[in-house]
């Protein structure tokens, strides 16, 4: 393959709308409550042992530049209005105009092991995004893009496109014969644009064989709004951890701040709507208990001291049925399960609703890390507890291939952006698999203790060896 710019395929990132469509749910909802807001981000490698070169870090600093000439384009700014209704006019005006400024708001430095002034030298990379969280929102789903792609365009070179378009079509087709609802969640961890690409085309055939056949699965959309809008799919998405990180970071209240987000969230965009909830933010058990809270109003106020808001929520009950204040459970679709133990999720979901006296067949979305086998087994378990069920399949979809010369499997980076702080405070994370905490180690611990979070073990929870390692796919 080569990669020496005579490739006809497109590089990096092509269109504003190739992010995950909860990046502009969220920055639409920042807009709207923490518009004066600053924010840094922090890009972590759960894979330390994939560097990139010299040469990589420059072509990925030179993409991460070009994100500053990518605007809205007219006919995008359309399937947004048509499409995505729930994003207000006041946001989409904004988008009108809005530019990325990624020289101003991105550091990004290169640290090499041997340092001989070559193209050639190896060595670790640092990216760090500030700026006011309504602007730099946007950079997390590129960034990440862009470092896979900049990896296996000039470290671990040795495959090709061939074969994923059908290799998409076929596990489209198990999935769908096996009656899973499927969205394609994989543009953060891609190999690049074309195989994303390839890998929808191959979707899209799945998904109309599926419907001429009669199968009982469906191609449910994609996370990836440019390519919802090129293959007339519908977009999926909700929200992302970020958003309960940003809050509880800016009230400072780690108790209430989960509520706090919810109550936001549902101000925002209406009762129903993007209804599906992230739970593992602070922990599932922490979610839960601000999820059975009934829904308050937001009204006009000041959320701290020192950050002046226009809206925030109060005591007063949202909407009430028959004497009683609906609570975010009974109003939410349903979760989106991403860490942790899912057999023991859907467990505790299943107990949490029944504890709720909530009859409503609520959905579980399974998103960590998926490949045909487990959306087979966590679809059977659902089942059985009375849930719909679908699945977000990402990375197994958008960078599953083998090295041309062995046929040994090439692993894919296991990357990720997370807010480290907001208005000056540290963000963290505290999933149901330890693996995936992020920020601050002190602050990490004393929200532990504060909540009362319980560490659980998971066998699968190595995150550094999720997709296994490249000396373990030799030997097979």
């Amino acid at each position: 393959m080569d990669f020496n710019g005579s490739s006809p395929f497109p590089e990096g990132v092509i269109s504003f709308l190739d992010t995950d469509l909860y990046k502009l749910t969220m920055q639409c909802a920042v807009l709207k409550y923490f518009a004066d807001v600053r924010v840094t981000y922090a890009f972590h490698n759960r894979t330390p042992e994939k560097k990139l070169s010299r040469a990589a870090f420059k072509w990925l600093q030179a993409q991460i530049n070009k994100l500053g000439n990518i605007a809205l384009s007219n006919d995008e700014l359309r399937f947004l209005q048509t499409t995505c209704t729930y994003l207000n006019k006041p946001y989409l005006d904004f988008l009108k105009e809005f530019r990325l400024n990624p020289r101003e708001q991105i550091e990004a430095s290169f640290s090499p092991e041997n340092d001989t002034g070559s193209d050639e030298d190896i060595g670790e990379f640092c990216l760090i995004v500030s700026g006011l969280w309504v602007e730099t929102i946007l950079y997390e789903i590129p960034l990440l893009a862009l470092t896979s792609e900049a990896y296996f365009r000039f470290m671990d070179t040795d495959w090709t496109y061939d074969g994923q378009e059908e290799k998409a079509y076929q596990k489209g087709m198990r999935l769908l014969e096996a009656g899973c609802v499927v969205s394609e969640f994989g543009t953060r961890r891609r190999r690049d644009y074309h195989t994303q690409a390839l890998v929808f085309r191959g979707l899209v055939k799945a998904k109309k064989e599926g419907e001429r056949k009669g199968l009982p699965g469906k191609i449910s959309g994609t996370s990836n709004v440019h390519l919802a809008m090129r293959f007339g799919i519908p977009p999926i998405g909700t929200v992302a951890h970020e958003w309960f990180m940003g809050v509880a970071a800016i009230t400072g209240d780690y108790k209430t701040a989960t509520t706090t987000a919810l109550q936001y969230w549902v101000g925002c965009f209406g009762e129903g709507v993007l209804g599906i909830a992230l739970t593992d933010t602070f922990g599932t058990p922490i979610f839960l208990k601000a999820f059975s809270q009934p829904m308050t109003k937001i009204e006009s106020g000041s959320l701290t001291e020192d950050t002046s808001i226009r809206e925030v929520p109060s005591s007063t009950p949202l909407d009430m049925v028959n004497g009683k204040s609906k609570t975010f459970a009974e109003v939410f679709a349903g979760v989106r399960q991403d860490s942790g133990d899912p057999e023991n999720f859907v467990k505790m979901m299943r107990e949490f609703y029944d504890a709720q006296g909530i009859k409503e067949k609520k959905t579980i979305v399974f998103s960590d890390s998926l490949n045909i086998d487990l959306c087979l087994h966590y679809k059977t378990i659902s089942d059985e507890a009375g849930f719909n069920t679908s699945f977000g399949v990402g990375t197994f979809f958008t960078n599953d291939f083998v090295h041309t010369k062995t046929g040994t499997k090439s692993t894919p980076l296991n990357i990720v952006i997370k807010l480290a702080t907001a208005a000056g405070r540290s963000a963290i994370k505290i999933s149901d698999n330890i693996g995936k905490n992020t920020g601050d180690k002190a602050t990490v611990e004393k929200v532990k203790q504060e909540l009362g979070y319980v560490e659980r073990d998971w066998a699968q929870g190595d995150e550094a060896t999720r997709w296994g390692k490249e000396s373990e796919n030799e030997k097979k």
